[in-house]
């Protein structure tokens, strides 16, 4: 089945993610699409964890804690939320590579620097080899493919990052990767009879929001 990873750089649970994925990668193929998460919250009406204070709070304790737990390396970036649109379209420049994915997310996350314009992402872009980021991220091809890679996140019906999509099955976060795995191994168990009542499950009650 194809293997699909959507992501935003912004996300530190796609940081906690992307060893994971990157080791997927290295068994089969998996393509990576960066997509806009505020875009992703705008279709579908929410907020993000970092709009509300506590559960921003939270978040960070939290996620800092996931890294510790799995000896990896996180440090926030100066500011957080920041504007990901210069690291998307560095990505995207590089061809939505393993490299360029590895290269930026490490910049941000492993090393806690800021990312928030081609300036702060300038050290990055020279070790991928790009002379001028500014070119780069600004041709007319790069700017369409995010779009397409978040039109192609809506038609996957994609409501949060990072997400794996499994042959079109959608496993949403970083704690979701076992289930993810254990569904790429075994199709079946999306569809057992269980599975199946709950997707249907009738809903009780709409909660109105004025």
């Amino acid at each position: 089945m194809p293997v699909t990873w959507y992501f935003d750089f912004i996300s530190p649970f796609a940081w906690l993610h992307w060893p994971k994925v990157k080791a997927l990668a290295a068994t089969q193929p998996v393509t990576l699409r960066p997509i806009l998460f505020a875009g992703v919250l705008d279709r579908c009406g929410q907020k993000g964890p970092a709009e509300i204070p506590a559960k921003r709070e939270f978040t960070y304790r939290y996620t800092l804690w996931r890294a510790r737990q799995a000896n990896q390396p996180l440090k926030y970036p100066p500011a957080h939320p920041f504007n990901p649109l210069a690291a998307l379209r560095l990505c995207i420049a590089e061809g939505s590579s393993i490299a360029a994915t590895d290269a930026i997310f490490d910049w941000i996350w492993g090393q806690g620097q800021a990312a928030d314009s081609a300036e702060a992402l300038a050290p990055v872009a020279a070790k991928l080899g790009i002379e001028d980021i500014h070119a780069a991220i600004a041709r007319p091809e790069v700017k369409a493919k995010l779009r397409e890679n978040f039109d192609q996140a809506m038609s996957e019906q994609i409501f949060g990052v990072p997400t794996l999509s499994i042959g079109g099955r959608l496993f949403w976060g970083e704690d979701a990767h076992d289930f993810a795995m254990a569904c790429l191994r075994d199709p079946t168990l999306w569809d057992d009879a269980e599975m199946q009542r709950v997707a249907a499950l009738p809903v009780g009650i709409s909660r109105t929001v004025a």
